[in-house]
């Protein structure tokens, strides 16, 4: 990138994200994917400020080759945000992208899990209890139970991986049932724990996280006398915090065991939390409230209805859903 109002627009922008709290997984993607753009318009001759709509349907070609729609629809949304930014900060005339058409994504529903493949995920940990047992293996206890307060705790409370792995023991409040967590935009917001996730927290603060912060050391095979203890409510074998890919690599080892199908993730489980929750009668903008979503559009995408529930209706209200047919 040549021009020095580009680099320095740039810079004001990343800024503006960063002051934002916006996470800095998006900054970084932001800042890769408009570097990029930038230098591509800076090769061609073309200022920054007032590309063509010539230009900008060949860059946005050039930007579809070999990647996915949503890969492309996330630098789209990248370089739309900078130069919507450029305008009303009056670094450039207008957003040039405003009027050029780009493709939408398809509207694709959650993937969501019924309540018995919520219980056989818990049975699944259930099942590693048992073998703890057996064995017996102390750390293999800890493991399970510490599993089964991720899932009920996930489930209950509808979070984001990120939040479940940062939410820390001083925002736990059993009693009341309630856990503060820092969702997108660092925004706080309480998630609510019912009795079965109450229940099975308690369970792994007295007997399954003791036994993982013991094992916190060099190697994590024991104390570790110098490094500060995590203040985070999950753990891992080694006694540290455990992060969002340890959770993804427990829950996808749960769903193997369970014998659910590819594709059921942990954010599987908040789309399963807030479909549940408006099948069950809650309000849309509590699920809205309870989700931290900003607008209440993004919420709206679990109104859909779930195919259990439709087949039961249609079995149970078409007059030929289940009488077989007469024959002469």
């Amino acid at each position: 990138m040549t021009d020095p109002t580009a680099a320095s627009a740039l810079e004001r922008f990343l800024g503006s994200l960063s002051a934002r709290d916006t996470s800095e997984h998006t900054q970084r993607s932001y800042a890769a994917t408009l570097t990029a753009y930038l230098a591509w318009l800076a090769v061609r001759g073309v200022d920054w400020r007032t590309p063509s709509r010539a230009d900008l349907r060949t860059y946005l070609a050039v930007l579809g080759m070999g990647r996915a729609r949503s890969s492309t629809a996330q630098r789209l949304a990248a370089i739309r945000s900078f130069h919507r930014f450029a305008a009303r900060e009056e670094l450039a005339p207008g957003d040039p992208w405003g009027v050029i058409a780009t493709p939408r994504l398809p509207r694709r529903l959650p993937r969501v899990l019924e309540v018995e493949e919520v219980e056989r995920l818990l049975a699944a940990v259930d099942a590693a209890l048992e073998d703890g047992a057996a064995a017996p293996g102390e750390l293999t206890i800890a493991i399970a139970i510490r599993d089964r307060a991720i899932v009920e705790t996930a489930y209950a409370a509808g979070l984001r991986i990120s939040e479940l792995a940062s939410a820390e023991l001083a925002a736990l409040d059993l009693r009341r049932g309630e856990v503060r967590v820092l969702g997108k935009g660092r925004k706080e917001r309480i998630g609510l724990l019912g009795r079965p996730a109450r229940e099975a927290i308690a369970g792994y603060l007295d007997d399954g996280r003791p036994v993982l912060a013991a094992r916190r050391a060099r190697g994590g095979h024991a104390p570790g006398p110098d490094a500060a203890a995590p203040t985070e409510i999950f753990l891992n074998h080694r006694g540290e915090a455990i992060g969002v890919r340890g959770l993804r690599y427990r829950l996808d080892l749960l769903r193997r065991r369970a014998g659910l199908p590819a594709g059921v993730s942990p954010h599987t489980l908040r789309h399963s939390f807030a479909t549940h929750l408006l099948e069950g009668g809650a309000d849309l903008r509590v699920v809205q409230e309870l989700l931290g979503h900003e607008s209440l559009a993004t919420t709206q995408v679990y109104t859909h209805v779930s195919p259990a529930r439709l087949r039961s209706a249609y079995r149970g209200a078409h007059p030929r859903a289940t009488r077989q047919p007469a024959h002469p």
